[in-house]
């Protein structure tokens, strides 16, 4: 049984990018799925007569969807004052890696994960960065600047003049600043691989070697599993809370994998992934850590038999 968006009018072909702009709006895997399935819900709501006057069905969906991201991001507000511990992205393996790791079946039908486009826009230290923006600036900027959209389509979702639409994306912008920097840095794969050895052999004078003194850590456990409810600041500091992690829990195997279309690493015990890590560098140390460990949003991480 197909998804709805399967359809033969025209409209199926839009699925792809709905999903990418919707990720990009609201961090979540899951929660832009939904946001795509209620639009096209509400296109084959419509009668069919109403349908065929709709000059273009793709930009009526982008219209749609991005009012639903508007009216989730408003709401996800309240949820995630009420969330445990820090709120992070939902992180994005890059599938084509873990079947050539994992021999995955190639033939399985993709699911929403595998329809995202790896680019520095969801990189985990550009998202973040989007976390700290209103809701109109958010989806203003990222229609914008990420997909080009013009602010006169823009208006129509926001229900804002074009004029302060372009404000919006000129205020989101500033506060991106130098988070735009290009996410593969010279480097940045080395680091991470002699992360995960000082990690692996305990070496925490490694560790704090290859750590900015003022990096810091943010672990996301939505009070599902054990991590730190605050960020660990100082790299002596997260040295130390890593080799601690690392004795409480014996048998978990780090693989290198790509996080965001970033170098990062992945913790599995038993073959199911338990932690994912995503790291920010920059003149050859980690400045950044987000470790992702709630199980719902490591979904997109299962082991594919």
């Amino acid at each position: 049984m197909g998804s709805v968006g399967d359809g033969t009018d025209g409209t199926a072909g839009e699925r792809r990018q709905l999903i990418n702009v919707a990720y990009r709006l609201l961090g979540s895997v899951t929660e832009a799925e939904d946001a795509v399935q209620d639009a096209y819900a509400r296109w084959y709501g419509l009668p069919r007569s109403r349908r065929e006057e709709i000059l273009s069905p793709g930009a009526w969906l982008t219209t749609v969807t991005g009012r639903i991201c508007l009216d989730l991001l408003g709401s996800a507000r309240a949820r995630r004052e009420r969330y445990v511990g820090a709120w992070l992205p939902e992180p994005l393996p890059d599938r084509t890696e873990w079947a050539r790791a994992d021999g995955a079946d190639p033939t399985v039908p993709p699911d929403p994960a595998d329809q995202i486009v790896l680019d520095e826009s969801v990189a985990m230290a550009f998202l973040v960065v989007l976390e700290s923006m209103t809701p109109a600036e958010r989806v203003a900027f990222v229609l914008h600047d990420v997909f080009r959209y013009p602010f006169a389509e823009i208006a129509g979702v926001l229900g804002r003049t074009p004029a302060a639409c372009k404000q919006l994306a000129a205020s989101a912008r500033r506060r991106v600043g130098a988070a735009r920097a290009p996410v593969t840095a010279t480097g940045q794969v080395d680091v991470v691989r002699h992360v995960k050895e000082a990690w692996q052999t305990k070496d925490i004078a490694a560790l704090v070697g290859l750590l900015d003194p003022t990096a810091v850590m943010t672990a996301d456990g939505g009070g599902m599993v054990g991590t730190v409810l605050r960020p660990v600041e100082g790299g002596a500091r997260i040295a130390r809370y890593m080799v601690s992690v690392a004795d409480r829990a014996p048998g978990l195997e780090l693989l290198e994998r790509s996080v965001n279309g970033v170098p990062g690493l992945v913790a599995r015990r038993a073959g199911a992934v338990v932690t994912v890590a995503s790291f920010d560098v920059s003149d050859g140390r980690v400045t950044r850590v987000w470790v992702v460990r709630n199980p719902e949003k490591l979904r997109p991480w299962a082991r594919e038999d």
